[in-house]
């Protein structure tokens, strides 16, 4: 009889499964860059300003309360990285690879174009999550 290791199997799952998250979070990240640049330049280039956001969130809640993450809070931090990363050629590429979460917290924590760069790239190299 063979020796067969079905546990191969198991491996194509999970490989296949972690490559799905992955590019489902890079989407998510596009996505909140793209929502962030449209409110970022509506706030600019109107009369609204910073009464964006809470127009937005609203709209989400009460035409769409199935959406979950647009809440005012969460949509300052999608403007914020926008406005952070929109002509940063470096972390742009970078930022699509660590979930919303550690994008938050190199935000949040990093004052410095260079210190987010290195907390992004180390980030990536050791894999982290929150």
């Amino acid at each position: 009889m063979l020796d067969i290791n079905f546990n191969q199997i198991i491996e194509m799952i999970e490989k296949r499964k972690n490559n799905a998250y992955r590019k489902v979070n890079e989407e998510m990240i596009l996505l909140y860059l793209e929502v962030g640049k449209f409110l970022y330049e509506l706030r600019e280039n109107s009369n609204y300003g910073d009464k964006i956001t809470t127009k937005a969130s609203d709209f989400m809640k009460n035409n769409y309360p199935n959406i979950k993450g647009f809440t005012k809070r969460n949509i300052e931090r999608m403007i914020q990285f926008y406005s952070t990363y929109k002509d940063d050629e470096i972390a742009t590429p970078l930022v699509t690879q660590l979930f919303w979460t550690n994008n938050l917290l190199i935000l949040s924590g990093a004052k410095s174009k260079e210190g987010r760069h290195f907390y992004l790239k180390l980030s990536i190299k050791n894999n982290y999550s929150k």
